[in-house]
């Protein structure tokens, strides 16, 4: 029986291109973690942002030492604005802990938790 090929094997390259693609994904899903993994352990699955604010600033939630990040939770301006910090104060240092919390929830929710070094250890 005859079995029928392409000229250039354009067909067979591609099909092992996608199935290398395929592969790559399904090993870079399973070994990237998701924002709870990267949280770390909690009881109830909670974050613990006075634990985070305590690593990051030493807990003080008006950190601003000059080094471009803001607050207890040293959010960068750039993240403070994109997460919505704007509606508490123009910078997080200059807002309440309960309004950094807020706003780090939802850069939680759009980024993950690996924008906070110290909520992976």
């Amino acid at each position: 029986m005859h079995r029928h090929t392409s000229r250039t094997g354009s067909g067979r390259a591609l099909g092992g291109l996608t199935a290398a693609a395929l592969c790559a994904s399904a090993v870079l899903a399973l070994l990237a973690p998701t924002a709870a993994q990267a949280a770390g352990p909690r009881p109830g699955g909670r974050v613990d942002w006075d634990r985070i604010a305590r690593c990051e600033s030493n807990g003080r939630w008006n950190a601003n030492t000059g080094n471009g990040h803001y607050g207890g939770l040293q959010f960068k301006q750039s993240s403070w604005v994109a997460a919505g910090g704007l509606r508490y104060a123009p910078r997080a240092d200059l807002a309440t802990r309960r309004e950094q919390i807020a706003t780090a929830r939802r850069l939680a929710a759009m980024q993950g938790m690996g924008a906070w070094a110290c909520a992976r250890r």
